[in-house]
C-alpha cells in the first residue's frame, strides 16, 4: 500500500448477504447486532430443499432465452455459455472487435444474478486496483475503499475482467488465484467469493500494449468460446439496420434479471454430475481420445505438413479431461438425458480441451490452424462405441 495512505481507515468490509451466517452469535431471525442491516433468516436446523433438477432444466432454458433476446446469431456460444454456468467453470471469450462479448456477457450477469463487478483491463492496471483504491474525503484525509473485487463481499456472483490480455501478469497471477480458489487476502484477512464466476473477454486484433495469457493460465479457465461474426443475411441486416441493437444498455436492461439464483448454482452442479452416468464403453471412449490427443502419432493421425511424432509438447491434462466430461454432462442434462453419449463430447471438445494442448515450438506460430486439424482427426480416428 503507498505510503500516503498508511494512515487511512480501512472502509468496513462488506456486509454478509441475507441468508448467510452471521460471526457474531445472536438468535436467528434478529438482526445483526453490527447495524449492517442484514438479517440471519435461517434458523440454526434449516437445510436446503430438495433439488428438482427438471425444474432447474427450465430454468437453464429460460436463461438462454433471456440472454439470446440481447445477442442474436449466437445460439452455439450461448449454449456453451449455459453449460460453463452450470458445470461452474470460468469462461474466456475471443473474437474480433465488436462481435458481441461484452454484451453476451453483460446479459448472462444480469440472468444469473447475484452482485456483479467488472473491471477493464489496461496496461497501468496493478494487483491492488483489484481489491481496493484510495481516494481524499471532503475533510482531505485519505480514505481507502474496496475494489470492484471486495465491494459486494461475499454476494458476488460475476466478476467480468474485460481485455484481459491488456492487464500485466501481475494482475494475471492475482485473478488466478481468485478463480482457482474463491478467496483472497486482504486488510490482514482472507476474503471468501462462495458463489463466484469469472468472465473475461480477450482482444485478439490487437498485439500492442498487449500482455498474452501464458499457458498455465489460460488452463484455469473452464472453456475458451469464439464468438465470430453470425453468417445468416437475415441476422447481419438486423444487427446493421434495427436500432435496438444500437443501443447496448437497453438490451442488457431488457434481460428479465436473477433467472437463476446464484447461490444455489453450486448445488445444481454437483446433483447434474451426479445424475448423469457414463457407461464403461464410453469411459474407455474418452481414455482414447486423450491418448490420441497426447500421442497422435501413435493413434495413427496424419496433419498435412505436419511431423505428427514432434507436434506435441503437452496433450491435456487429467484435469482438462475430467473438465471435458463434466461439460458433456451438462450437456447431456440439457438434452434431457442421464446417460452420456459421444457426441456431447464431441460438442464441448474444442472449447474444453484445445486451449490445453501445448504444441511444440516449431508448430506454435501455426496453431489456429493446426489445433482445430488436429481435433478434428481424433474424433475421426478414434473409433465410436
Amino acid at each position: 500500500m503507498p505510503a500516503r495512505a498508511a494512515a487511512a481507515t480501512p472502509a468496513p468490509p462488506p456486509a454478509l448477504p441475507r441468508g448467510l451466517a452471521c460471526p457474531r452469535r445472536h438468535p436467528p431471525h434478529e438482526p445483526c447486532p453490527d447495524d449492517t442491516g442484514y438479517v440471519n433468516s435461517l434458523p440454526a436446523s434449516a437445510s436446503p430443499a430438495p433439488l428438482d433438477l427438471d425444474a432447474w432444466r427450465e430454468r437453464a432454458l429460460g436463461f438462454e432465452r433471456e440472454v439470446a433476446r440481447a445477442v442474436v446469431g449466437q445460439s452455439a456460444a450461448l449454449r456453451l455459455l449455459t453449460i460453463a454456468v452450470f458445470a461452474r467453470g470460468h469462461v474466456l471469450l475471443e473474437g474480433d472487435v465488436g462481435v458481441g462479448k461484452t454484451t453476451l456477457l453483460q446479459a448472462a450477469a444480469r440472468a444469473i444474478g447475484g452482485d456483479y463487478g467488472r473491471i477493464e483491463g489496461t496496461i497501468d492496471l496493478m494487483p491492488a486496483d483489484l481489491i481496493y483504491h484510495t481516494s481524499l474525503d471532503e475533510h482531505g484525509r485519505p480514505r481507502v475503499e474496496p475494489g470492484p473485487v471486495l465491494r459486494h463481499g461475499e454476494r458476488l456472483a460475476v466478476f467480468f475482467f474485460n481485455e484481459i490480455n491488456r492487464a500485466r501478469p501481475q494482475v494475471h497471477s492475482l485473478l488466478l488465484r481468485l478463480m482457482a480458489e474463491r478467496s483472497l487476502s486482504a486488510f490482514n484477512r482472507e476474503y471468501a467469493f462462495p458463489y463466484l464466476q469469472v468472465f473475461a473477454d480477450r482482444n485478439q486484433v490487437e498485439r500492442e500494449e498487449t500482455f498474452e495469457l501464458p499457458a498455465a493460465a489460460r488452463d484455469r479457465f473452464f472453456m475458451e468460446i469464439a464468438i465470430a461474426t453470425p453468417a445468416d443475411p437475415d441476422v447481419r441486416r438486423a444487427l446493421i439496420f434495427d436500432p435496438r441493437f444500437h443501443d447496448v444498455a437497453a438490451l442488457v436492461e431488457a434481460v428479465t434479471p436473477a433467472v437463476l439464483d446464484p447461490t444455489r448454482l453450486d448445488a445444481v452442479a454437483r446433483a447434474i454430475q451426479q445424475q448423469v452416468r457414463a457407461s464403461d464403453r464410453l469411459q474407455h471412449y474418452v481414455e482414447a481420445l486423450w491418448s490420441a490427443v497426447r500421442d497422435p502419432a501413435r493413434a495413427g493421425i496424419r496433419i498435412d505438413d505436419v511431423d505428427t511424432e514432434r507436434l506435441i509438447a503437452g496433450g491435456a491434462s487429467p484435469r482438462g479431461m475430467a473438465y471435458l466430461v463434466r461439460a458433456a454432462r451438462v450437456r447431456a442434462w440439457l438434452e434431457g438425458r442421464d446417460m452420456l453419449v459421444p457426441e456431447d463430447l464431441r460438442a464441448v471438445f474444442f472449447e474444453t480441451v484445445a486451449h490445453r494442448i501445448f504444441l511444440a515450438p516449431v508448430y506454435e506460430a501455426r496453431r489456429a490452424a493446426i489445433v482445430p486439424a488436429l481435433c478434428r482427426a481424433v474424433f475421426e480416428t478414434v473409433p465410436v462405441p
